[in-house]
C-alpha cells in the first residue's frame, strides 16, 4: 500500500466509498486540493463540487453538497451532506438544481445570500461542464 491514501466518503444514507486511492481531489471551502499519502493533517469544509478519486489509473467521481473533510497522513474521510456517483447524476436534476441556485439568488435579501447562490451555481456548472 506504498504511496497510497486510504479513503472513506460518507453519505447520510450509507457508505458509497471505502478504498486505497493514489489521490483524491476533494473540493474545498476556498478551492479544490489534491490529497495523497503523506499529506499534512487538516479539517476543512466542504462545498458543492465534485471529488476525484484515482484508483490504480482509474479515476471515479463522486458529485457532493457540502460537508466535511478529514485528511491525515494515511486516511481522508468525507462526511459529505449529499454525494451521488457521477454514474447515478441525472443531468435534468442538475440542471433543474442550477436553475434553483439562479433563483435564489435573485431572491436573496442580502448581499451574502446573493454571493452563497452565485457560488453555488458557479460550482453547480463546474460539475455539469464534466459531464
Amino acid at each position: 500500500m506504498a504511496n497510497k491514501i486510504a479513503f472513506d466518503l460518507i453519505s447520510p444514507e450509507r457508505l458509497l466509498l471505502s478504498c486505497t486511492a493514489d489521490m483524491v481531489t476533494v473540493p474545498g471551502t476556498e478551492g479544490y486540493m489534491g490529497v495523497m499519502a503523506g499529506h499534512a493533517p487538516l479539517v476543512s469544509t466542504l462545498r458543492c463540487g465534485m471529488i476525484d478519486v484515482l484508483m490504480d489509473g482509474k479515476d471515479d467521481r463522486y458529485f457532493i453538497h457540502g460537508g466535511f473533510a478529514e485528511i491525515g497522513p494515511t486516511k481522508i474521510t468525507i462526511l459529505a451532506e449529499e454525494a451521488i456517483p457521477m454514474t447515478e447524476m441525472d443531468l435534468a436534476v442538475l440542471d433543474q438544481r442550477i436553475s434553483d441556485a439562479q433563483e435564489d439568488g435573485i431572491a436573496a435579501k442580502s448581499d451574502d445570500e446573493r454571493q452563497a447562490a452565485a457560488q453555488l451555481v458557479d460550482d453547480l456548472k463546474l460539475v455539469r461542464a464534466a459531464f
